[in-house]
């Protein structure tokens, strides 16, 4: 005879504003290490580089990206309210911290080692975990699939730059 799953009480209103603290602090300090990884190569190496028609005006990515995680924030926030807690969907937050980590090693390959080769696999390596969040996020909470639905059209995006400015330098 198979048991009812564990009911587990709601957090209190101050545990989760702390959550949802938490993973904007988490994404927000994500970005700004990948900022300050990309930084140095926007000065003397990214400007010398060949890129199609379509890629945007750098002030544009700042205001994307930053847009782009507190949406992941948010997202991350309200699969962890609808499963009640970390350990109930450790294969939603297992995902969101692989996309994360990704998302960070992207700046690192394509920006810090200037290899717009590495930084190719490694972002359709991150479309990928993207996907899987987004399946993952999608059993717990509709509405956090779908904010994330914005990141992964950007990541697509910015896997069809990344391989022109592979193809072209």
């Amino acid at each position: 005879m198979e048991r009812p799953p564990e009911q587990v009480p709601p957090p209190s209103r101050l545990e989760s504003v702390l959550v949802a603290l938490a993973f904007l602090v988490v994404v927000l300090l994500i970005g700004q290490l990948g900022g300050a990884i990309t930084a140095p190569a926007l000065l003397d190496w990214y400007p010398t580089l060949a890129k199609p028609e379509f890629t945007p005006p750098n002030w544009v990515f700042p205001v994307a990206w930053t847009f782009l995680y507190i949406l992941m924030a948010v997202a991350a926030w309200l699969v962890w309210r609808a499963a009640g807690g970390f350990m109930r969907a450790p294969d939603a937050f297992g995902f969101w911290a692989l996309q994360l980590a990704l998302n960070l090693a992207w700046s690192f390959l394509f920006f810090g080692l200037r290899s717009p080769g590495l930084g190719l696999l490694c972002v359709l390596a991150l479309m990928v975990v993207i996907a899987l969040t987004i399946a993952a996020f999608l059993k717990r909470s509709r509405p956090a699939a779908w904010l994330l639905i914005p990141y992964l059209l950007w990541v697509g995006f910015a896997t069809a730059l990344n391989f022109e400015i592979w193809r072209m330098n």
